[in-house]
This record gives C-alpha cells, structure tokens and sequence, in this order.
C-alpha cells in the first residue's frame, strides 16, 4: 500500500486539488525517463474526457523549470498540470521504489535495469515494441510523418505491411520510443539536471471526493508505469463510464 497522507498533504498545497472532486495523481520519476514522458503521451488525449467526469489531473515529477516547459512542450501535457521537485522528496514518503543502486553512481544499476535486471517485465515490455500487440491500440496514423533517427523519414502507413491496422503493429511501439529517446538525448540536461535519480520509480493514485484511494499502482520496473502496459489507462474505465 501507498501511504496516502503525503500525497494529500500535497495536493492541499495546490489550490483546486483539495478533496472536492476526483483526483488523478501521478508521480513520474525524472522527466526524462521513458516512463514520464510515455505516460503523458498517453494521458493528453484523455484529459477532455477526465475534464468532463471532474477528475482533475496531477502530475509530480523530478527535475527543475526548464525541463518541464520542454517535457509540456514535446508531449503537449498542460504545464500548469506539472509540479516538478529537484529531487524524490514526495517519492521518498510515499515510500515508492528507488531502483536498482550499485557502487559507481547511478549508471550502472540503471543500465542493468534496462537489461531487466531487478525490473520485472521490462524486456518483456521491450519487446512488446518490436513484436506488435493486437490488444493494444494503433499508434500512427496512415498519412502520418514519421521521424525518429536513425530511420528515414516515412509515413505511418508503412506498418500497415508490417501486420495491417486497427492495432498495434510490429516495430510501431518501438518507432514511437525512439522518437521519445531521441528528443531525451538531444536535451539530456535539460530533461535530467542531475543523475543520481534516473532509477527511481513512480505511481499512480486515483483519489474521491472524500479523499478514498480508488486505484493505486506502484511501478516497480522500467517500463512499468502500468499493469496494463497494453491499455496503460484502463483502470479510468469505470471512472469515466460512471462519473
């Protein structure tokens, strides 16, 4: 369980979030984590229909100013939304995971965790990118102009002769990613001041009106900002079908 008084405590402190309405809270790890960034990608066109059920939207994530106009700007998540602390205080009393720590900073325990080492599911989530999932949704549209370096530029349409459409097709999962990567990268230092948080882990907490938890979820591994990493925001469902 996550303990719930901090991060009420919190949003007490953010005028509009107190307990009058649903509250959709979600706490990234450093902006420029896969995870942060996939996440709001997948959250933006949600937000109207969460607008109109009253669940108000929340986002804490690690990192400074200047990271997160570029992390609103790049995955279009309303910046007014976004709280941004320097380092995991708020992660700290939630009691959330810091990742995998080795001698030697903070690199080396972050790359075995991309090799799946004590983050379960992860290669299995990367490999869900290259093999496609006809469970999931389809990402790209057809007449959609694709970037993401080192690939030629190319339109969507070119993974329907991967596998079709209507869902999510070989390689487009990981095409999507590496255009995520490659904006990261280019901006690292923009995205991640400092280094010695890459690893740690966030959540998810749906809260009532009366401040109830009415779904949680504590990542655990890279790549596992969800337990339906297929349908990341599938426990809205019953949220938005019953307001």
């Amino acid at each position: 369980m996550i303990p719930i008084q901090p991060l009420l405590d919190r949003l007490a402190e953010i005028p509009g979030m107190e307990g009058v309405s649903k509250r959709l809270v979600v706490v990234l790890g450093q902006l420029g984590d896969f995870d942060s960034i996939e996440y709001a990608q997948a959250l933006v066109p949600r937000l109207p229909q969460l607008a109109a059920a009253g669940v108000k939207v929340q986002l804490f994530g690690i990192g400074n100013a200047a990271g997160a106009e570029r992390f609103a700007a790049f995955t279009a998540f309303p910046l007014q939304q976004l709280i941004v602390d320097s380092s995991p205080v708020l992660h700290h009393s939630l009691g959330l995971e810091s990742g995998l720590h080795l001698p030697g900073g903070p690199w080396p325990g972050f790359l075995l965790m991309c090799a799946g080492v004590g983050s379960p599911g992860t290669l299995r989530e990367v490999l869900r990118g290259y093999t496609g999932d006809r469970s999931a949704a389809q990402i790209f549209d057809d007449e959609e102009w694709i970037e993401a370096f080192p690939l030629p530029r190319f339109r969507g349409g070119l993974f329907r002769r991967a596998g079709g459409d209507g869902f999510q097709r070989p390689f487009e999962l990981a095409t999507k990613r590496l255009r995520n990567m490659n904006e990261v990268l280019r901006h690292w230092r923009t995205y991640v001041p400092c280094d010695d948080y890459i690893t740690q882990r966030g959540a998810t907490v749906l809260l009532d009106a009366d401040d109830s938890v009415i779904y949680s979820h504590r990542d655990q591994s890279l790549l596992g900002y969800s337990a339906t990493m297929h349908r990341p925001l599938a426990f809205l469902d019953a949220v938005l079908s019953h307001p």
